[in-house]
């Protein structure tokens, strides 16, 4: 399979690490994976704000990209997201490459019909199934599952778990009040399960979420689900 990495705005200039863990999970896996450096933003900020003309151009250059493989995968549930909902109707021609671009999870589970990559992590670990994620991708129990196959991972139930973290992108400067009582609950839902790790499919919730740990003193550290599925050791 020809598999192409859009590994999106926020991983690669924050979070370059998630995007090396994607490859390293289908690499272990024995597949080959292309980081077409023509990539660029998929158009979520822009749309998301009101400015659909500005995001014409972002679209049209992420179908030209990655025209002509089997399948992209993208380390974010919300930029997945954007990519599948509103290319079609932004740019019909993108109706294509839209289709065959997948969340990880999606990628693994149903594609390559995978729960156990390998992986060892022995921590206590939580699960925030993000709004995008569990909302407009339904993607349902699929991260837990390969969460749950991981050799010496115990992963706990979090309390309100599909409830918002208060994120949502430009929500958490719109609305700030809101947004951070948002946070406050999620917060004290995961320093309530006793877990060292929170884990999401999407690293812009979980850099919301740190912070509010960060700031109360919560022993939980945030990180990406593909960087637990990288693990060996």
């Amino acid at each position: 399979m020809k598999v192409a990495l859009f590994v999106t705005c926020v991983n690669d200039l924050v979070f370059p690490g998630t995007g090396r863990a994607v490859v390293q999970i289908l690499e272990r896996l024995g597949h080959t994976v292309e980081f077409p450096a023509e990539q660029g933003c998929c158009g979520q900020m822009h749309a998301n704000s009101g400015y659909r003309e500005e995001a014409l151009p972002l679209v049209a250059n992420y179908a030209k990209t990655f025209d002509g493989y089997d399948a992209v995968v993208c380390p974010s549930g919300s930029c997945v997201a954007m990519v599948r909902d509103w290319y079609p109707k932004l740019v019909p021609g993108a109706a294509g490459v839209a289709a065959r671009t997948y969340e990880l999870s999606e990628l693994l589970v149903d594609v390559l019909g995978v729960t156990d990559v390998g992986a060892v992590f022995p921590h206590k670990v939580t699960y925030h199934p993000t709004c995008h994620g569990l909302r407009m991708l339904r993607l349902g129990d699929r991260p837990r599952r390969l969460l749950e196959a991981v050799r010496d991972l115990d992963l706990v139930d979090l309390p309100g778990a599909e409830e918002c973290c208060g994120f949502g992108g430009t929500f958490a400067m719109k609305n700030a009040g809101v947004s951070g009582a948002m946070l406050a609950d999620k917060c004290r839902s995961i320093v309530d399960t006793g877990a060292a790790y929170v884990a999401a499919v999407d690293n812009s919730c979980l850099a919301h979420i740190g912070g509010g740990l960060s700031r109360g003193g919560g022993p939980a550290k945030p990180i990406h689900y593909a960087e637990i599925l990288a693990a060996t050791s």
